[in-house]
């Protein structure tokens, strides 16, 4: 049986319509005759969300505007040549290594998750290393060990720990508050600094100024007490999880780098 030359035609237009409605389907928009999938909306969303920020059914339509302009702006700069430049060749470089670096660590991250098991073995070493005491203390850092010793007289003198380090320390994170470091375990401090710190009885100051790295120091302890210990498990299990993962990427990138053959010699080989 023929049909007749206009039913043959209305077929015709209903599956052009309807291939047209599946490719739009499939499609943000046709910019010059290019599809802009929507499959690059998905990815988008995605990007965003990655970055912590909500993705309301409102704002799709600004990001759709924004896919379509940069597609716009991207054929117009094709258009000029600017794709042969040697600038957009290496930038196209640097951005096809971050991707595959990044594609890269999220594969290992996937595919070697932190576990609990591991992460209450970092927390047993934590509590095996922990400090029992904690120490309050004062301190007045200098650049000279003659001004140090100065300063040890004017307090031998009956002035105040207090007034001397707000007016002589050169540590701007405790001089104005009279040299105050708060409530700390010793191993906050450098060795010098704690190793002279522990020997003080409560109010005593060093007789004789302690030399760091940073300068000479004039070390008051105010009060010791019990250490607080470590927070249960379940308060800092977050933290540790996170602790094991970097360490696991730590060795990852340290084991790849260590098999490649590369004449390049990194600093701290």
């Amino acid at each position: 049986m023929k049909l007749h030359r206009t039913a043959q035609a209305a077929i015709v237009v209903a599956v052009l319509a309807s291939a047209s409605t599946w490719a739009f389907a499939q499609n943000i928009a046709l910019v010059n005759g290019k599809a802009i999938p929507v499959s690059r909306l998905t990815a988008a969303k995605a990007q965003l969300a990655k970055g912590g920020q909500q993705v309301p059914p409102e704002m799709e339509g600004k990001i759709k505007e924004q896919l379509v302009l940069r597609e716009i702006f991207a054929q117009e700069a094709e258009r000029r040549g600017m794709a042969a430049s040697p600038e957009y060749r290496d930038q196209m470089e640097f951005a096809r290594q971050s991707i595959l670096i990044q594609s890269l660590f999220a594969d290992f991250e996937k595919k070697n998750p932190a576990t609990e098991a591991e992460a209450k073995a970092e927390y047993d070493k934590l509590k095996a290393v922990a400090p029992e005491k904690e120490y309050r203390a004062r301190h007045i850092l200098v650049d000279k060990e003659e001004e140090a010793k100065a300063i040890v007289d004017k307090l031998k003198g009956g002035a105040k720990f207090e007034d001397l380090a707000k007016a002589s320390s050169k540590d701007p994170g405790s001089a104005e508050n009279g040299g105050d470091l708060d409530w700390a375990a010793p191993n906050n401090y450098v060795p010098e600094f704690s190793e002279a710190m522990v020997k003080l009885e409560k109010g005593q100051f060093t007789q004789t100024p302690v030399k760091s790295q940073f300068g000479f120091h004039i070390i008051q302890l105010d009060d010791v007490r019990s250490s607080q210990g470590v927070p249960p498990f379940a308060e800092v299990k977050d933290q540790l999880l996170q602790r094991v993962n970097q360490v696991k990427m730590t060795k990852y990138r340290d084991d790849i780098r260590k098999k490649t053959k590369t004449d390049f010699k990194f600093t701290e080989e």
